[in-house]
């Protein structure tokens, strides 16, 4: 009798930059897997008769199949299994919170010990970038049918990625002068390199995807003017309108939503200052309001930008905070300050009309609100200020109702957000028009805007050619 495998219970950590250096650049933190560590995570998969972390997978990657190649040196079996209905590994290796999906669902997990997917998922896409022969994947041949997609980050990307490979002719309309969306102007360099996302965006144009920029819809051409010259259309267009706490002085200079400081950064190249001039003006103590990832994101940006001290001013405590563990150990690690049940209320100015403190009180937490999280609570009484020169805020977005506002047909939610008649297919309530990502649901994550993203490309082509998607994009334009 075959002795039983052992559990591999190490999870092999990925090499980084240290702390004292990355602080001081804008490269990439994590170097990513050797080919030697990626086989041997690979092998500490237990291939389980029914495996579970398929279903934590918002675009169904078949996750064992993958991490099977890896473990035997296949390498390019790995990236060829993962494009079957993933377009962007590369960035969803980096960026996508694996922990609470597929990770989360695998055996290993009750033992704290879950396969490092989204490493290998990254370590496959950065391998075949390095071999520099991209494989292409099988395309239908044209059905005469025309998709217009607004908005090029990750659901618009993923959409225009399964039609066209499914025959349909596709043009992706970006409304900035660089494609990716998010991906491109809110994520910042250390995080995700704009080669990697151009790479991917260069994969899709390479299928036939034909990429406009400088186009607004809304302005350029309204909704109905665009879709008259096409069969039909996908608005992935996000959620970019930034909130605020609407407290005093949030009209200050030095105040920022998280949308512009990370917009600066990125997309007027304040990543690689000093060789490029700095879009911002570099302040000595910068405070970020919010817990997510892109608070960390913010703060993590202040750090690199020279400041002395940045903050994380965050309204709960440490176990309640939303961002991914991961992003949270590296901004201890990088050195950015934590202000746990703190509440800003009120922003101070000097006599020029720039902020120099903040107002803030003490919290304590309740019983759990709507959310699963205890409430926070005021104390009264506890007001105390900090010395400030520019506060980021970073709590949340909405979608823009420029389109919504020019088409009058497509309905909307209270929230700004469109509505679907369908939440499994994305149709919207005018004819011809799709939806999906965070305009749809609101700010989310990348994967799940992948997800909603092939899930309307799968309805779009069976409305476009009667015909109903069994398996995956990939397998069926092999058919």
């Amino acid at each position: 009798m075959a002795e039983k495998k052992k559990l591999d219970l190490e999870r092999r950590a990925m090499p980084k930059q240290a702390p004292h250096i990355r602080r001081r650049n804008f490269r990439e933190v994590a170097h990513g897997y050797t080919p030697e560590l990626a086989m041997a995570e690979a092998q500490r998969c237990i291939l389980c008769k029914k495996p579970s972390c398929i279903e934590g997978c918002p675009v169904d990657i078949d996750i064992p199949a993958f991490v099977r190649r890896v473990a035997e040196g296949d390498f390019v079996g790995a990236i060829r299994k993962l494009k079957e209905t993933n377009c962007l590994p590369a960035i969803c290796g980096r960026v996508c919170p694996q922990e609470t999906q597929c990770e989360a669902n695998c055996h290993l997990h009750k033992k704290d010990a879950s396969v490092a997917v989204g490493r290998l998922e990254r370590f496959a896409a950065d391998w075949e970038a390095a071999q520099g022969q991209l494989e292409m994947p099988e395309v239908r041949p044209p059905t005469g049918k025309k998709v217009a997609v607004v908005g090029s980050g990750p659901a618009g990307v993923t959409v225009a990625g399964d039609l066209i490979k499914l025959g349909h002719k596709v043009v992706l309309y970006e409304a900035l002068h660089e494609p990716g969306g998010v991906l491109t102007y809110g994520i910042p360099e250390f995080r995700l390199p704009k080669q990697i996302v151009k790479r991917e965006i260069d994969y899709i144009r390479k299928l036939g995807v034909e990429v406009v920029c400088d186009y607004v819809v809304g302005r350029t051409k309204t909704l109905d003017q665009l879709l008259q010259g096409y069969d039909a259309m996908f608005l992935g267009t996000g959620a970019g309108l930034p909130w605020f706490l609407e407290i005093p002085g949030e009209n200050l200079c030095g105040v920022y939503s998280a949308n512009e400081y990370l917009t600066r950064m990125n997309l007027m190249r304040g990543f690689a200052y000093p060789k490029s001039s700095m879009p911002i003006k570099k302040h000595k103590r910068v405070a970020v309001f919010g817990g997510g990832n892109v608070a960390m994101d913010s703060a993590r940006t202040a750090v690199r930008l020279g400041a002395e001290e940045a903050y994380i001013i965050y309204r709960r405590s440490r176990l309640e905070l939303p961002a991914r563990l991961e992003e949270v150990e590296n901004a201890e690690e990088e050195g950015v300050i934590f202000q746990f049940l703190t509440l800003p209320v009120r922003l101070i100015g000097d006599e020029d009309g720039w902020l120099k403190e903040i107002e803030c009180l003490r919290m304590e937490l309740g019983e759990p609100d709507a959310s699963g999280r205890r409430k926070p609570i005021k104390i009264k009484g506890s007001e105390f200020r900090m010395p400030m020169d520019a506060v980021v805020v970073a709590i949340g977005n909405s979608p823009n109702p420029l389109i919504p506002r020019c088409t009058p047909d497509l309905k909307v939610n209270s929230n700004g957000t469109i509505f679907v008649t369908d939440a499994k297919t994305g149709k919207t309530s005018k004819d011809k028009v799709w939806a999906g990502g965070d305009v749809v649901t609101g700010a989310a994550t990348v994967i799940l805007a992948m997800g909603a993203g092939r899930a309307a490309a799968r309805s779009m082509h069976e409305y476009l050619t009667g015909e109903k998607l069994a398996g995956t994009t990939s397998e069926v334009a092999q058919a």
